[in-house]
């Protein structure tokens, strides 16, 4: 784990033991795109529109859309982070296992988060 960033350090979802750099980042960009817009009371517009596209039919069009979706969001609610790639490890109705690639802005080194599962 890379040094804390202050202010930037959480609590872990799965262990509620504190959580900071890459690991941070993680469950953060995980949480982004794991909730829908329009969900969350007192902040409608955080979130992807993944789920708007997660049971549609996989193909070329569907992941051009799954893509797009997913740097608008993390553009808009992760500061510490700049997309530079983003493919889909899998894909099928109901779920994608994205991968992507980017800037971790805190220090400047180029991080690669795999396995972010959106169902």
């Amino acid at each position: 784990m890379l040094g804390k960033i202050p202010g930037m350090d959480g609590i872990g979802a799965a262990t509620g033991k504190q959580l900071g750099g890459i690991d941070h980042l993680r469950q953060s960009i995980r949480d982004i795109l794991t909730t829908p817009i329009g969900s969350r009371v007192m902040r409608r517009d955080y979130g992807s529109r993944l789920f708007e596209l997660i049971d549609a039919p996989i193909n070329r069009s569907t992941l051009l859309e799954i893509y797009a979706a997913t740097a608008e969001a993390i553009a808009k609610w992760e500061p510490r982070f700049r997309l530079q790639k983003v493919v889909a490890a899998s894909a099928a109705p109901g779920v994608v296992v994205l991968d992507m690639t980017g800037e971790y802005l805190p220090d400047g080194q180029v991080v690669t988060l795999d396995g972010i599962e959106v169902k």
